[in-house]
C-alpha cells in the first residue's frame, strides 16, 4: 500500500480534468490500483460481467455523446474501457474492432504485469499493445510513471481527432503503483479534419458541373461530423441536382429519406448496387463500407465513372475506385464549399433536368421496394415491417440503437430518421448492439431532456451478450430493448442462398436455428429487468407503450417470421 500520490492517482485525475464522468470495465487483479483509485475520485464505475460487454458499452456511449458534442462544446465525447490484462482485452477485442469501424472515440486500458515481473511469463501474460494495435488508431503501453501524463494527453487527443476512433494503452501494475508528482497536461482543443484544398475542391465542382447525371453517395463519416454536415449534404445535392444513395452497410442517419432526391441505401447484392451506381460521375461523400458482403463478380462502379472522393479520413479516398477529384477535410465544411462553387458555375435549368431525372429513378425504385419485409401468407407472428411501423408509430423520437441485422433495412427503409437519432452496428460483428444500447442509455441520462432509448436486437445476436442487462438493471438506466425473434440466424441462410445458390429446401441449415429456442423473457428477468413475450402484431404498439412510460430496463421479446 503506498501513502502518497500514485500512477493511478494520476490515471484518474487525468480523465476527471478531460471531462470524463463513467469508466466501464471488468476488474482484475492487476487493475486494483486503478479500482481504489476510481473509488476515491468523483468518477462513476460502470460494471460489465464481461470485458466485451465493458467495449460496447464505452462503444455507443461514444457514439451518443459525440452527438451531444456537436451541441455542447464542453462535452468530451470519450468513452473509456478498463479491461484485465491479456485475456480481457482479446475478450474486448470483438467490440474493440466494431469501435474502429463505426469509429468511436474510445480510449480503452488494460492493467499489466510489473515491467520488472514479465520475464518469468507470469499467468495471463501477454503482449497487450500488439494485441490491440490491429484494431486502434494508436496503441502503446506505458513503461514509466513520468511517461503518464504525456501518454494519456496523447490517448485522447488522438481518439477524437478526426477521423475518430479507438486507442490502447497498456498500464503495467508497477507503474499505477509508482509514486509521482505530477499533475494531468492540458488537453486543449481539438481540431475539425478542416475545409479542403482549394484546388481539389475546384476540380470537384467542375466536374460535377460537367457531369450527365450525378449521383451523390453518403456515407457515416458525414453522421460523424454532426447534423450541419448532414444539413451540408442536402444543400450539396440541391445545388447539383444530384440522385442521392447512403452507401452499402450505412449504420447512420446521413441524409433525410423523406428529401425528394433520396432515392434509397445502396443494397449489399452487387447486381443491385451496380445497377444505382451506373452513372457518368459519383461524388463518394464520407464513405469507408461502400462494397458488397462478398466477392463481387464485376466491378460496382464502371471504370470510365469519373469519381470525387470528399472524406475527413484519407484512407477512404480513392480506396476502391480511383479519384478524378480527392478532397480532405471535415465532411460538412468540404460539401458547403463544394456547394458554394457549384452554385457559380451551374444553371437553374440544368439541375431542373437532373431533378426530372432523379424523380423518375426514385418512383421506379420505390416500386420494387415496395412491400419490402410485409407480412406474407397467414404466419400469426409479425413481419419485420408490422414491427417496425408499430415501433416508428409509439417511439418515433427515440434514439434507436440496431443490431437487428436482417431487420435492419425494414427499419432503415420505413422509418423517416432524423440526423442523430440512430446508430448500428457497422462492424457486423455480433454482440456489439445490446451493449451499446446500454452505454447510448448512459450518454442520454447525462442530459436535461434525454431521448427514450430503444435496443433493436435480434435474437441471434441478444444471445451473444444477453448479461448485457444486468448492467441496465443495476444502474437503473431507462432503456427499452426490442427483440426481433425468428428464432434462427436468418442472415446465415440468406448469405447460404446467395453463395451457394438453390432453395432453402436444398439445406438443413447446421447451426442456424434456436430448437429448443432459449427463453428469453427469463433471461432477462434473471439480470433484474422486465420483460414480455410478444406472439402477435396487435400486441406490440401497447406494449412498448407501456415500457417506454416506465423508468429502468425492459426487454420485449417480439416474434417475428422470416
Amino acid at each position: 500500500m503506498t501513502d502518497g500520490y500514485t500512477g493511478a492517482d494520476l490515471f484518474t485525475d487525468a480523465l476527471a480534468a478531460y471531462g470524463v464522468d463513467y469508466v466501464f470495465g471488468n476488474p482484475g487483479t492487476t487493475e486494483l490500483p486503478i479500482m481504489d483509485a476510481i473509488g476515491d475520485s468523483d468518477l462513476e464505475y460502470r460494471l460489465g460481467l464481461h470485458e466485451d460487454i465493458a467495449v460496447g458499452m464505452a462503444g455507443g456511449y461514444a457514439q451518443r455523446r459525440r452527438y451531444h458534442a456537436h451541441h455542447d462544446d464542453s462535452i468530451t465525447p470519450v468513452g473509456v474501457a478498463n479491461l484485465h490484462i491479456a485475456p480481457g482485452l482479446a475478450h474486448g477485442l470483438g467490440n474493440l474492432y466494431a469501435a474502429k469501424i463505426t469509429g468511436a472515440p474510445l480510449v480503452v486500458t488494460a492493467g499489466n504485469h510489473s515491467t520488472d515481473f514479465r520475464h518469468e511469463e507470469p499467468i495471463l501474460s501477454g503482449r497487450l499493445a500488439d494485441m490491440a494495435r490491429e484494431y486502434c488508431k494508436w496503441s502503446d503501453e506505458v513503461l514509466d510513471v513520468s511517461a503518464l501524463p504525456t501518454m494519456l494527453r496523447r490517448a485522447f487527443r488522438v481518439a477524437m481527432t478526426p477521423p475518430t476512433g479507438p486507442v490502447f494503452l497498456g498500464l503495467p501494475l508497477d507503474v499505477m503503483l509508482a509514486e509521482t508528482d505530477a499533475k494531468p497536461d492540458r488537453l486543449g482543443p481539438v481540431p475539425n479534419a478542416g475545409s479542403g484544398d482549394p484546388v481539389q475542391l475546384e476540380r470537384a465542382a467542375d466536374l460535377l458541373a460537367e457531369a450527365d447525371e450525378p449521383v451523390l453517395v453518403v456515407g457515416d463519416h458525414v453522421a460523424r461530423s454532426g447534423a450541419d454536415a448532414v444539413a451540408a449534404a442536402v444543400e450539396l445535392a440541391e445545388a447539383t441536382g444530384a440522385r442521392v444513395h447512403g452507401e452499402i452497410l450505412s449504420c447512420e442517419v446521413d441524409f433525410p429519406t423523406d428529401h425528394e432526391q433520396w432515392v434509397s441505401y445502396l443494397p449489399t447484392s452487387e447486381g443491385a448496387a451496380s445497377a444505382l451506381l451506373d452513372t457518368d460521375t459519383i461524388c463518394f461523400a464520407g464513405v469507408s463500407t461502400n462494397t458488397t458482403l462478398t466477392r463481387h463478380e464485376e466491378a460496382l462502379v464502371d471504370a470510365d465513372t469519373t469519381c470525387i472522393h470528399l472524406s475527413d479520413d484519407s484512407w477512404q479516398v480513392g480506396k476502391n475506385q480511383p479519384a478524378d477529384a480527392a478532397v480532405i477535410g471535415d465532411p460538412g465544411l468540404v460539401m458547403r464549399g463544394l456547394t458554394e462553387r457549384v452554385q457559380a458555375i451551374l444553371s437553374e435549368d440544368v439541375v431542373a433536368d437532373r431533378l426530372e431525372a432523379v424523380a423518375e429513378m426514385a418512383e421506379l425504385v420505390e416500386s420494387r421496394m415496395a412491400g419490402s419485409g410485409d407480412a406474407e401468407g397467414d404466419d400469426p407472428r409479425a413481419s419485420k415491417a408490422q414491427l417496425v411501423d408499430a415501433m416508428e408509430r409509439v417511439a418515433g423520437d427515440a434514439a434507436i440503437v440496431d443490431e437487428g441485422v436482417t431487420s435492419k433495412y425494414a427499419m432503415l427503409t420505413r422509418w423517416e430518421l432524423e440526423p442523430e437519432q440512430y446508430i448500428s452496428n457497422k462492424g457486423g460483428g455480433l454482440g456489439y448492439g445490446l451493449p451499446a444500447a446500454v452505454g447510448a442509455a448512459v450518454a442520454e441520462e447525462q442530459r436535461d431532456e434525454p431521448r427514450d432509448v430503444v435496443g433493436f436486437i435480434g435474437d441471434g445476436s441478444y444471445q451473444y451478450y444477453p448479461h448485457s442487462i444486468y448492467s441496465a438493471a443495476r444502474y437503473g438506466l431507462d432503456l427499452t430493448v426490442v427483440i426481433s425473434d425468428n428464432r434462427n440466424y436468418r442472415i446465415l441462410k440468406d448469405n447460404t442462398l446467395d453463395i451457394m445458390g438453390g432453395e432453402e429446401s436444398d439445406y438443413e441449415f447446421v447451426g442456424m436455428d434456436f430448437d429448443p429456442a432459449v427463453d428469453l423473457v427469463k433471461n432477462a428477468e434473471s439480470h433484474g429487468a422486465r420483460a414480455e413475450l410478444v406472439e402477435t402484431p396487435d400486441e406490440i404498439e401497447d406494449t412498448l407503450e407501456a415500457a417506454l412510460a416506465r423508468e429502468g430496463p425492459d426487454v420485449l421479446d417480439v416474434l417475428v417470421h422470416d
